[in-house]
């Protein structure tokens, strides 16, 4: 798998905006990984529950708060995705200046909104 998207704060709630992320992603044939607090599947992506050595991460996109972030900063910068997306409600200056200083793209944007007019 290339191109990767770890969508991260990943749900099995279909409510839930993560959960229809992963949904848009796989309708459109974008390869995804998942990270949540809780395991499950969804379409067939196996939510993770553990820091996994993902390979191939191109987009990290963000279903975090900015508190909840911290703990995955090194992570995130270790798994050197080419961006990071910052959905509605997971904004973080800290986190976005960090990620700059490490070469790593940052948007503040919606996926879901970016996936429906084709500009993913």
């Amino acid at each position: 798998m290339k191109n990767v998207t770890l969508v991260l704060g990943a749900s099995t709630n279909p409510n839930k905006y993560s959960n229809i992320a992963i949904k848009r992603l796989v309708d459109k044939e974008i390869p995804v990984a998942a990270l949540g607090i809780r395991k499950g599947t969804v379409l067939g992506v196996v939510i993770e529950t553990e820091k996994k050595e993902f390979e191939n991460i191109d987009t990290v996109t963000l279903y975090l708060n900015p508190k909840n972030q911290e703990e995955y900063y090194n992570y995130i910068i270790g798994l050197k995705p080419r961006r990071v997306i910052f959905n509605p409600g997971s904004e973080n200056g800290e986190f976005v200046k960090l990620l700059e200083e490490n070469s790593i793209e940052t948007e503040v944007a919606c996926t879901l909104v970016m996936l429906s007019m084709n500009q993913y």
